[in-house]
């Protein structure tokens, strides 16, 4: 654990000073600001608390949910009287990051053995899934300032082989409206707190039996945002919406939220979701220096598949509800037009891979793990080599790249699945005594 512990601080501090190279704050200087100024992940820091609090006793709970919220009354009612209006962040949330930093300090000196080292690991998982999603929105920061051309025009043109399913999905969100979108855009927007009640059934017995299970979905959801934004650097795409659309000035007309930042007139035409672009030699698009290249792969398909794969062993609700936000997340990241429809194939495979990689260190290597990460790595590259050097011959030939598209996913879902399978123990069918003669 303080291995992990060191490697996580020191790749903390390198964003840090990578950020600052563009002068821009780092992930450590935004968590660090949400101790006193309003939060931008005022829900997230809840759902860091309540991962913490696992490892407590129910009477510890809502003591630490009482305080946390005591907080942010004082906040707001500080900021009130002082007249500060929060236009940025949320009103609440540095109740709960005061109570995690709390219990760091009680872990530290009221706390011995193996009692400490268990609150410790509650505390470093809450404050990890904040930090990820800061450690996130710094990847992308950068993502736009080292990253001058994107490859839109490929993707777009590979995109043919599905049928432009992001420009279908635009259309049927579009004709919705305001409601069909603030709908989506919630379900969009708070895609980590659906992460976090998944997995506090999975941590619902931590505090009885004093440790973690060997693996739970706070592991993926973090490895994915640590490696994802690594394939951004690669293959930089900003989506649709951005590289031919309107921007969020598109949505500016039917969101309930007004104040949308404008866009740059960057995009090639403003195609997006009426018009498909139309099938030309592709080539390398300079783009502005704010807009994040992430969309190769589509994480928030990856973390909604990691929700969907981790619900399966929960009771019937939670089953629909990952059923459910898997369905609403694939819609949303089409329908925004965020994504092309190759992203999210990318995203899926992206997934069962980083999946299958995590078991198999858990229950130690063997040749069907091997092979099944071996197999989502190979299909993964050749999905963005396809992307990046085939897109003519796939948009050109549809019936036979689109197939061969969603072949490849299936693939590796149902390589997974089976390895899986294979993986899970069997419950034996208890054997019926064989009846006795009578005796005459």
């Amino acid at each position: 654990m303080a291995g992990v512990a060191v490697a996580a601080l020191g790749f903390l501090i390198a964003l840090e000073i990578a950020a600052r190279r563009y002068g821009l704050p780092g992930p450590i200087t935004e968590q660090a600001r949400e101790v006193i100024f309003p939060p931008k992940s005022g829900y997230l820091l809840y759902a860091g608390m309540a991962l913490m609090a696992t490892v407590l006793t129910w009477r510890q709970r809502f003591i630490a949910a009482g305080v946390a919220i005591g907080i942010d009354v004082v906040f707001l009612v500080v900021r009130w009287a002082a007249g500060v209006k929060v236009t940025e962040g949320h009103p609440f949330g540095n109740g709960a990051l005061w109570v995690i930093l709390g219990y760091a300090v009680i872990a530290v000196t009221r706390r011995t053995g193996q009692e400490r080292v268990l609150l410790l690991k509650g505390i470093g998982l809450g404050l990890l899934l904040v930090a990820g999603r800061k450690t996130g929105d710094t990847w992308l920061l950068i993502t736009s300032k080292t990253r001058p051309v994107v490859l839109d025009q490929y993707v777009a043109t590979a995109d043919h082989a599905l049928g432009n399913p992001s420009w279908l999905a635009g259309r049927i969100v579009t004709a919705t409206g305001s409601i069909g979108f603030n709908f989506l855009d919630i379900v969009y927007g708070q895609l980590a707190v659906a992460a976090v009640v998944v997995a506090l059934y999975q941590l619902r017995h931590v505090a009885v039996e004093r440790r973690f299970p060997v693996h739970h979905l706070v592991r993926t959801f973090l490895t994915i945002g640590l490696l994802g934004p690594a394939i951004y650097m690669i293959f930089p795409v900003v989506g649709p919406v951005f590289a031919y659309g309107a921007g969020v000035e598109h949505w500016a007309e039917v969101s309930l939220w007004s104040e949308l930042p404008p866009s740059e007139p960057w995009a090639v035409a403003n195609l997006w979701p009426e018009t498909p672009t139309p099938i030309s030699a592709p080539q390398h698009m300079p783009f502005d220096g704010v807009t994040p290249r992430n969309c190769m792969p589509s994480l928030h398909t990856a973390w909604a598949v990691a929700i969907f794969i981790h619900s399966r062993k929960g009771p019937r609700i939670l089953r629909f509800a990952g059923t459910f936000w898997l369905l609403a997340t694939l819609t949303a990241t089409l329908g925004f037009g965020y994504h092309y429809g190759v992203d999210l194939i990318a995203g899926v495979v992206f997934t069962l891979t980083i999946e299958a990689a995590l078991r198999s260190f858990d229950r130690g290597w063997d040749r069907s793990g091997i092979q099944l990460v071996a197999y989502g790595v190979t299909v993964f590259a050749a999905l963005l080599v396809s992307y990046r050097y085939l897109p003519l011959e796939m948009a050109r030939h549809p019936w036979v790249f689109g197939p061969l598209l969603i072949l490849a996913m299936v693939s590796v879902i149902y390589g997974y699945a089976r390895t899986i399978a294979l993986w899970e123990p069997r419950t034996a069918a208890a054997r019926q005594p064989e009846p006795q003669p009578e005796l005459a």
